[in-house]
């Protein structure tokens, strides 16, 4: 096999596919555009819904406030919570969404507290579970009530002549000691990984039909066949145009999401100043570069397995309807490890794509286990020579050149 002859295919079928505009628009604009639209897209997004509901605030309906006036007076003022008439069907709007929490005091509440011996009064608490604004509504009503409670408390010994600080022998503070690459590498680590995996299968997609099951539609093939060329060196001149596409989606993927982190993170953070979650998506060039790495074989086994089934294509549009499943079976694995206890180990190491995912997500929150790295590059690269033998196998195959 002769490299200028494998050149001189590689950079024939460059210049054909830049002149595709589906090519161009999988390999270039889809990667470009696709991190900035869904980050700052959701990300003005969650901002917007979140002032809306600080806006609109937490309707709550109260239950027998004659049995508690001081408590619901404290559910009245607590920040956010707004109070509407008590009804019967309090479930039914709870169900309905119109009513975020119900709060039942039952009768007798305030004088059952001043004789506790009598029995603990229960405050009972009705929401929607699962349901977002339910569920942040119960947390403020959760926090209310529990203000409340130690109000009462503290009364109670100050009534007795007791400190209230008896009841509070220390002070539990709460302080992250992890730097903001692991935090932020832990919190998009999960699903950034996923999202560049896709791309680079579909970046690879377009170049590979358009290839070989396009060639045979357009008629092409015999032509391309009959220069003096030999099937090793056009099969390789072809696979190294696919990869190229491959490899340019990755690289354009992760500069596209790196550059949409630092935005992103810049106006949620000026959108959010009073929250006391601060935002650091912090991902360091180490590690971007480290998935690239590893994401590098992984794009080699696409760009030969695409190839292959192509090839076996009489049409374009018969090549969309053989790849379409290759889709799913890539998507599931980068799926697995999305779920929560989804963790790298020695056997999950060996599964293509899911373990590239893994480990991609371990470096991405600044984990470095070179151990199963190794693993991990070594199997990718098996898998991607197999991959080519077959594409090289293929190609070879006469009865299925000429599949017309």
């Amino acid at each position: 096999m002769r490299l200028r002859n494998v050149g001189i295919v590689y950079r024939k079928e460059l210049i054909d596919q830049l002149r595709d505009r589906r090519t161009l628009i999988s390999m270039i604009v889809i990667p470009i555009l696709l991190f900035p639209v869904l980050g700052v897209g959701f990300t003005a997004l969650a901002v917007k819904m979140l002032k809306r509901a600080q806006e609109e605030g937490h309707t709550v309906m109260v239950l027998g406030a004659e049995h508690g006036p001081a408590l619901t007076e404290a559910l009245g003022g607590a920040e956010g919570v707004r109070l509407v008439e008590p009804a019967a069907d309090y479930a039914s709007q709870i169900i309905d969404k119109n009513l975020r929490v119900a709060v039942e005091i039952p009768e007798g509440f305030e004088e059952q507290m001043k004789t506790p011996s009598g029995g603990m009064p229960e405050v009972k608490l009705y929401h929607f579970q699962g349901e977002v604004r339910s569920q942040l509504a119960l947390v403020t009503v959760q926090n209310t009530v529990q203000k409340y409670r130690q109000q009462v408390i503290e009364e109670r010994l100050t009534a007795r002549n007791l400190d209230p600080g008896l009841l509070k022998p220390f002070e539990a503070k709460n302080e992250n000691v992890a730097p903001p690459e692991k935090v932020g590498g832990t919190q998009l680590g999960a699903f950034i990984p996923y999202f560049i995996i896709i791309l680079t299968l579909t970046g690879a997609m377009y170049p590979a039909m358009d290839l070989t099951a396009g060639e045979k539609e357009r008629g092409t093939i015999e032509t391309i066949l009959a220069s003096a060329v030999s099937r090793a060196e056009l099969v390789f001149g072809k696979f190294l145009m696919v990869l190229t596409a491959s490899a340019v989606t990755t690289v354009l993927s992760l500069a596209s999401f790196a550059v949409t982190i630092l935005f992103a993170t810049g106006a949620a953070s000026d959108a959010l100043r009073q929250s006391p979650q601060k935002l650091t998506f912090v991902i360091s060039t180490k590690a971007m570069a480290a998935v690239f790495f590893m994401v590098l074989p992984l794009a080699v086994t696409f760009a030969a397995a695409l190839l292959a089934i192509s090839l076996l294509a009489k049409s374009y549009k018969e090549a969309q309807s053989y790849i379409s499943p290759l889709m799913i079976v890539v998507i599931l694995p980068a799926i697995v490890s999305l779920l929560p206890g989804a963790e790298l180990n020695a056997k999950l190491a060996l599964v293509p794509v899911l373990n590239v995912s893994l480990v991609s997500k371990e470096i991405l929150s600044g984990n470095y286990p070179w151990g199963m790295i190794a693993l991990i590059f070594t199997s990718s690269c098996a898998y991607a020579a197999a991959a080519l033998f077959v594409a090289v196998r293929t190609f070879q195959n006469e009865s299925v050149l000429f599949r017309t």
